[in-house]
């Protein structure tokens, strides 16, 4: 009789060889695709080592991890693509908010296109008598006062339409003020022109450049008219 162990060591011999000349020839890459493994598996299934045999839970491994690759593949592709459509919605979304107004803090406004000067109030509890007053943002001269009444806490929306010509054709500043009871200012926001965006590297929000108030984070904006 033969020695197990000679045949042992004779059968892993020949399966390897065999292994090694089923394998396809490769050319130009050393990525393996699913023919390649199937070919190899085949191979070693046909040649094993008769006295040890593959194990059912070996086979299924290296077909489970054979899929789990080829699943990483398609999830690869499928993020890049995703990836793709994000950038060029995120151009359509840069390129729509140029020349829009966004609510920022701050008290100056400019007439919008319409001619009108638009903000909001942050009112922190309730008010008897409320006033806005606009004044020109160069010499300090009252423009406008708008008598909003009694007002409950909260934000307060307020307009001012019919501004001087002057004003609307030139675009001048004008200087926001709001008055709670007589004397205590309230915070004011104002609606302001989108100059410019800046699109980042990376997957950070955009930047908005804002008319008289510099650099502002697209997470800052709340509002859009």
């Amino acid at each position: 009789m033969p020695d197990i162990n000679t045949a042992t060591g004779a059968g892993a011999t020949f399966t390897a060889a065999a292994a090694a000349a089923a394998a396809p020839t490769r050319t130009g890459s050393s990525d393996l695709g699913q023919q390649d493994f199937l070919t190899l598996m085949t191979a070693q299934l046909q040649n094993q080592d008769p006295f040890a045999p593959m194990e059912n839970g070996e086979f299924l491994a290296q077909m489970a991890q054979f899929s789990t690759v080829g699943g990483l593949d398609t999830v690869n592709a499928t993020l890049g693509e995703i990836s793709s459509q994000i950038g060029g919605n995120r151009i359509a979304t840069a390129s729509s908010l140029l020349g829009q107004q966004v609510l920022v803090p701050g008290a100056l406004a400019r007439p919008d296109a319409s001619g009108g000067v638009h903000g909001v109030a942050d009112l922190p509890e309730a008010a008897n008598a409320v006033t806005v007053i606009y004044s020109d943002a160069k010499t300090g001269a009252e423009l406008h006062r708008q008598d909003m009444g009694a007002q409950p806490a909260g934000l307060m929306g307020f307009d001012w339409d019919d501004l001087p010509p002057e004003i609307t054709q030139a675009r001048s500043a004008v200087r926001v003020a709001i008055e709670v009871d007589g004397t205590a200012p309230a915070e004011p926001f104002v609606y302001a022109r989108v100059v410019g965006v800046q699109m980042p590297e990376t997957g950070q929000d955009m930047t908005l450049r804002v008319e008289d108030y510099g650099l502002r984070s697209s997470l800052e904006i709340n509002a859009i008219r």
